[in-house]
């Protein structure tokens, strides 16, 4: 069974950074593309980045283009998401999931608020 488990949201003022962690298990995580995702109150779902299976390819949405960072341990099984200069419209539960998956895990709450 495919489990993903995201940690390291929580409240931050605006300008402040966050590490995301994603671990995963019950799959080949070093066989897969994996992705972050994000949804805002009130919002739709919202892609934020892609690595490839060797962590070598990286993507990211415009809205958060040079100040995320996405990075993988394959070792460790985890997915990482480093966020930097953080703004409020960064304001959501973040969610990983395998490129052919839809997210269904738990996700983590990221609040962005002075």
């Amino acid at each position: 069974e495919v489990q993903l488990v995201e940690s390291g949201g929580g409240l931050v003022q605006p300008g402040g950074s966050l590490r995301l962690s994603c671990a995963a298990s019950g799959f080949t995580f070093s066989s897969y593309t994996m992705r972050w995702v994000r949804q805002a109150p009130g919002k739709g779902r919202e892609w934020v980045s892609s690595i490839n299976s060797n962590g070598a390819g990286t993507s990211y949405a415009d809205s958060v283009k040079g100040r995320f960072t996405i990075s993988r341990d394959n070792a460790k099984n985890t997915l990482y998401l480093q966020m930097n200069s953080l703004k409020p419209e960064d304001t959501a539960v973040y969610y990983c999931a395998r490129i052919d998956m839809i997210p269904s895990s738990q996700g983590t709450q990221v609040t962005v608020s002075s």
